[in-house]
């Protein structure tokens, strides 16, 4: 869920901003920035390593494809 924020910045910042990033993609530019100072950095220590980790990488992928494939022939 996202909440809205209303946030003053240098017309210069925001002219920048809007130049290197646009409008539409201003916010998740600056959440991206903000996250790792906030939220819990452990969890993301965790998912990198998991990505990390080549053998469950391997069977999550073989699962997802397996998944994929009983789907591909359910019946509609």
């Amino acid at each position: 869920m996202h909440k809205r924020m209303t946030i003053t910045l240098d017309e210069a910042v925001y002219d920048g901003l809007y130049q290197m990033i646009g409008k539409r993609r201003m916010s998740q530019f600056i959440e991206d920035l903000v996250r790792p100072h906030v939220m819990n950095a452990s969890l993301d220590d965790g998912y990198r390593a998991m990505a990390e980790d080549n053998v469950r990488e391997s069977e999550a992928m073989e699962w997802c494809n397996a998944l994929a494939g009983d789907i591909a022939n359910a019946a509609r």
